[in-house]
């Protein structure tokens, strides 16, 4: 695996593991970070998404839902999900990976952790979103900052 998949990979079962129990972000990822071999670079890159995605997952999964209207968001597979928000906040929030890189690394990592059904899934429900890239990167900067507005208020 490239080095950006692997910290993709890591991301995704981190938070996958966040998804079912109530461990601290931070101690799951040191955890798994013992089983990767990432130089410095790599492992900020999965740091990041993880505590990228973890805040913003309610947002997410509500663009989420509106793309797969005949899956509510809890009857979607963990796996499924949180691959979706990883390229979701990849290529809509973050915006430092290419849309149609974030939805291959997506797809692939599907091939690899999910159902037989799982790739075409996420290829579907990401190329829809894709469509909408810069109405959702908006939303979320607008969001991103309200919020910083709030806070500095405070």
């Amino acid at each position: 695996m490239k080095p950006r998949t692997r910290a993709r990979s890591l991301a995704l079962q981190a938070l996958y593991e966040l998804d079912l129990t109530e461990h601290a972000p931070g101690a799951v990822l040191q955890h798994r970070m013992l089983d990767y071999d990432l130089d410095d670079k790599v492992a900020d890159f999965a740091r990041r998404l993880v505590l990228g995605v973890l805040p913003l997952r309610k947002q997410l999964d509500a663009y989420i839902a509106e793309h797969a209207p005949e899956w509510p968001i809890d009857q979607i597979s963990i796996v499924d999900r949180n691959l979706l928000r990883i390229a979701m906040w990849e290529f809509a929030v973050s915006g430092e990976t290419p849309v149609k890189v974030a939805i291959n690394e997506a797809v692939e990592l599907a091939k690899r952790f999910g159902s037989d059904s799982a790739p075409r899934f996420v290829n579907g429900v990401l190329g829809s979103l894709a469509d909408r890239q810069q109405e959702i990167k908006l939303a979320f900067a607008e969001a991103a900052e309200l919020a910083a507005q709030e806070e500095s208020a405070n």
